[in-house]
C-alpha cells in the first residue's frame, strides 16, 4: 500500500478507535501474526482494538472503502490458523479483547448477553454468580474468547449433554464487511421469522463478518456430581460402556472421554508426574462424569453401581470412583494435560474428525492400519469425546527425523489418510476446531461440489469484495 495512503488510512482508524488502540510497531504487532501452533506466520498493516460494536462498524466501513482485508481475532487459541493473516494481502488484525462486557444476565430466562471479546472463563464465572451454568468447557477457557468460540462452533467436553456452541447461542450481533450491523440479539428459544441468519455466522470463522455480541443459553447449576475412571481392554468395550451408562443414567451423563494407552502413557510421563489413580495400564481409559441439579441425587452410588456392574459383565477391567473433589480434579487433570504431553513428545499433528458414534471402533482400527502401513515412523494416539463421535487421532512425529524434514508435506499426507477414513465412514473432517487455513484444501477435496458452490455464493453475497479473513474456508 502506498505510504501516503497508508498514513491517511491509519489516521482514520485512530480517529475511529483512539490512537492507543491502533498498534503499528512491529514488535507489538508480532504476537498477533502467529497462530497458537506456531504453524502460520502472517503480515498485517496494523492491529486495531475496538471497544464496542459502533467502533467495529466504523473500522469495517473504512476497510471496505479502502479495500483492506480484515482478520478478526479473539484469544488466538485456535488450532487451524483461522485467525492468522496471510502474507500476500494488505490486512488489519481486528483484535476484540477490549470488548469484554457482560451486557446482562437474566436468570429467569436462563440467558446472558455478552460482548464477543469476553473470555470464556469470565462467562462461566458470571453464570455461576447468578447460580447458573454456562456449560462450554475447553482447555483454553482461561484465554479463548466467546466470539472465537462461536465463529468456530466450538465443542469441548460437555457436548454429549449440552451440545456444541451452535446449540448454546440464541442471538447474535454481527457487523457486515461494509459496516452495517445485524442486530439479532433476541433471547428467544422459539423464533420462526424467516431465515436464521445467526446460524450462518456460527462456524463462519470471520469470513462473512465480525461477531460482536451474543445471547447465550444458561442452565441449572449442577449440585451433585460423580467422576470415575474405567480401564478397558478394547475400543468396542468403550462403546459398550457408553451405551450402558447412557441407557441407565440418561441426561445425567455429562462427559465420557476416552484416552488410548499411548495417550495415557504420554500424560504420565510428564516431568510434573501427574497422579495415576489406576493400579494397572489398560489399552483404553474412559473418564465418566455424571451431574444433576438435585443436591440430593446419589450420583456417587449410581456411578459406583454402574462401574461395578460393568466390571461384573467384563466390560471394564478396573473402575475408580473419585471420593473427593480433589480426586475428581486429579482425574480431570489427566484429560486436560494431553496437549502439553503431546507437544513435549514430538511434532504433534492434531486431527479433528468425527464419525457416527457406532462407527468409532471402525474408525480407530482403520486409522491404525493405514498409519502403520503408510507412516510407520509415526506414533498414533487417540483422545476425545466418544459420546459425540469426535475422537481426535493425534500423530506424534520425531523432531529430528530425516523422514519428516518437509513437515508440511508429511502432514498433508497424514491429514488426507485420516480424513479419508472418516469420510468413508460417513464422518466429517472437522468436528469442533474449524477449517481455518489448515483444512481449507481438505474441505474443497471432500465437500460435495454443490455444497461448496452454495458456500461460495453465501460468501460472495455477504462479502462481495472478499475482504473478510482471506485464505480461510473458501
Amino acid at each position: 500500500m502506498d505510504k501516503n495512503l497508508l498514513d491517511d488510512f491509519l489516521l482514520q482508524l485512530k480517529a475511529a478507535v483512539g490512537d492507543a488502540h491502533v498498534i503499528t510497531h512491529a514488535s507489538d504487532v508480532e504476537p498477533y501474526l502467529v497462530d497458537e501452533e506456531r504453524r502460520y506466520q502472517g503480515h498485517a498493516l496494523c492491529v486495531v482494538r475496538p471497544a464496542n460494536t459502533a467502533e467495529v462498524s466504523r473500522v469495517l466501513a473504512l476497510c471496505y472503502e479502502a479495500g483492506i482485508a480484515v482478520v478478526p481475532q479473539g484469544g488466538n487459541t485456535g488450532l487451524c490458523g483461522g485467525a492468522t493473516p496471510v502474507t500476500d494481502t494488505d490486512a488489519i488484525v481486528l483484535a476484540l479483547g477490549r470488548m469484554n462486557k457482560i451486557r446482562s444476565v437474566d436468570p429467569l430466562n436462563n440467558t446472558m448477553a455478552v460482548d464477543a471479546g469476553c473470555v470464556l472463563a469470565a462467562i462461566q464465572a458470571a453464570a455461576a454468580a447468578a447460580d447458573r451454568l454456562f456449560p462450554m468447557s475447553l482447555g483454553s477457557e482461561g484465554s479463548c474468547q466467546i466470539g472465537g468460540n462461536i465463529a468456530t462452533n466450538a465443542g469441548g467436553t460437555a457436548v454429549l449433554r449440552y451440545g456444541p456452541m451452535r446449540d448454546l447461542v440464541l442471538g447474535i450481533e454481527a457487523v457486515l464487511p461494509d459496516g452495517r450491523v445485524i442486530d439479532a440479539m433476541r433471547a428467544l428459544r422459539k423464533d420462526n421469522t424467516g431465515y436464521a441468519l445467526k446460524h450462518l455466522f456460527i462456524g463462519s470463522e470471520g469470513t462473512l463478518g465480525v461477531i460482536t455480541g451474543a445471547v447465550l443459553q444458561l442452565f441449572a447449576k449442577p449440585r451433585s456430581e460423580a467422576v470415575g475412571l474405567a480401564g478397558l481392554n478394547d475400543i468396542d468395550a468403550a462403546l459398550q460402556l457408553l451405551h450402558d451408562i447412557q441407557g441407565r443414567a440418561g441426561h445425567r451423563l455429562t462427559n465420557f472421554e476416552l484416552l488410548s494407552a499411548a495417550q495415557y502413557e504420554l500424560v504420565m510421563a510428564l516431568p510434573r508426574k501427574p497422579d495415576d489413580p489406576l493400579s494397572a495400564r489398560h489399552p483404553w481409559t474412559a473418564i465418566v462424569e455424571l451431574t444433576d441439579p438435585d443436591p440430593a441425587a446419589s450420583l456417587d452410588d449410581e456411578l459406583a453401581t454402574l462401574l461395578y456392574d460393568a466390571m461384573e459383565q467384563g466390560v471394564i477391567t478396573e473402575g475408580i470412583l473419585a471420593t473427593s473433589q480433589a480426586q475428581a480434579r486429579q482425574i480431570w487433570e489427566i484429560r486436560h494435560s494431553v496437549t502439553e504431553a503431546n507437544h513435549r513428545a514430538g511434532r504433534s499433528l492434531s486431527h479433528d474428525t468425527s464419525v457416527p458414534v457406532s462407527r468409532i471402533p471402525d474408525f480407530v482400527r482403520e486409522v491404525e492400519q493405514q498409519m502403520a502401513e503408510r507412516f510407520p515412523i509415526a506414533r498414533l494416539i487417540f483422545v476425545g469425546h466418544a459420546g459425540d463421535g469426535n475422537i481426535h487421532a493425534e500423530v506424534i512425529l520425531p523432531r529430528d527425523s530425516a523422514e519428516v524434514k518437509d513437515l508440511e508435506q508429511v502432514a498433508a499426507r497424514i491429514n488426507h489418510t485420516i480424513s479419508e477414513v472418516a469420510v468413508s465412514l460417513g464422518g466429517s473432517i472437522s468436528a469442533e476446531h474449524g477449517i481455518g487455513r489448515l483444512r481449507r484444501a481438505e474441505l474443497h477435496a471432500w465437500l460435495n461440489p454443490t455444497d461448496l458452490e452454495l458456500m461460495r455464493g453465501i460468501k460472495t453475497l455477504f462479502d462481495p469484495k472478499g475482504l473478510m479473513n482471506p485464505g480461510v474456508i473458501v
